[in-house]
């Protein structure tokens, strides 16, 4: 998968988190067509970028615990 294609899945997650809309992680995982494992590894990374997000047991889905804007502009450094 090429970075374009990881950042156009961030931001896809991104979205559905939002909306309180992923399902589970293995919903997730087949709506993006990636492995559940993958799912864990993007949720990661959401993390490090400082996202606020964890997965909700009584709505079955990842949600943010706070806003969040996913900002691609001033988190990633070229050298």
């Amino acid at each position: 998968m090429t970075f374009l294609e990881q950042v156009v899945l961030l931001k896809r997650m991104d979205a559905l988190i939002k909306r309180k809309s992923t399902g589970t992680p293995f919903q997730l995982a087949r709506r993006l067509n990636i492995s559940r494992s993958s799912v864990h590894n993007y949720i990661k990374i959401l993390k490090e970028f400082g996202a606020p997000v964890v997965y909700c047991n009584r709505s079955r889905s990842y949600i943010y615990t706070k806003r969040f804007t996913l900002d691609f502009n001033n988190s990633v450094q070229l050298f």
